[in-house]
């Protein structure tokens, strides 16, 4: 089995378990970005992938401490070992552990700050209907007024100025997404027709 072929068969597949907004298309879009940055700033692509492809497995443990128990994931899984030496899977550990938007410290690597800007993925649609998503998973019998209050408040503590997340590599994708969606955020029509839209379609 090649790597390629471990990684697609047997850590991909996990994602189906996860809510709305942490699905396979997710981390495979986190793959496409964060090779597209790696090769950009000259880091191994194939950590690039791997890092990728571990960040969220934690959250079939704990949403919490997801990037935690990621990291643990891992570096517990002896298959990489036939490609990764120690210390490259140490750092790729460290690189999961840091990908989490609200953390306040910046990432102790390259590939720290790769995965988490890979993971932003901010695009104002998907945003919002990733956030849509899991407040339906918080609160399954919800109904859509309590689905787009919960979305909306976090939509604002996150992504609005002066929010709690971080982009640590700046990228033009990210920041242009960034900019559009704080617009959509302070458009109260606009932001209720996209969740009522998700919510209609679900």
């Amino acid at each position: 089995m090649t790597f390629q072929e471990y990684i697609e068969q047997s850590i991909l597949p996990q994602y189906e378990a996860f809510d709305g907004g942490h699905k396979r298309d997710h981390a495979e879009t986190v793959i496409r970005e964060s090779i597209k940055l790696a090769h950009e700033y000259h880091a191994d692509e194939r950590m690039a992938y791997t890092i990728a492809a571990y960040h969220d497995l934690g959250l079939r443990i704990d949403r919490e401490k997801h990037h935690i128990h990621s990291g643990e994931i891992l570096l517990a899984d002896e298959t990489l070992r036939q490609w990764f030496t120690p210390e490259q899977l140490l750092i790729m550990c460290e690189a999961v552990e840091d990908h989490r938007a609200s953390s306040k410290n910046p990432p102790r690597t390259i590939y720290g700050a790769i995965v988490a800007e890979a993971d932003r993925q901010i695009e104002p649609e998907t945003v919002i209907h990733r956030t849509m998503a899991f407040s339906a998973k918080l609160f399954p019998n919800g109904d859509f007024e309590t689905l787009y209050q919960r979305s909306k408040e976090h939509l604002l503590e996150k992504y609005a100025e002066g929010g709690y997340l971080r982009l640590w590599l700046n990228s033009e994708r990210n920041m242009r997404g960034l900019q559009a969606l704080r617009e959509l955020i302070r458009d109260e029509q606009q932001l209720r027709a996209l969740c009522k839209q998700w919510y209609d379609n679900r």
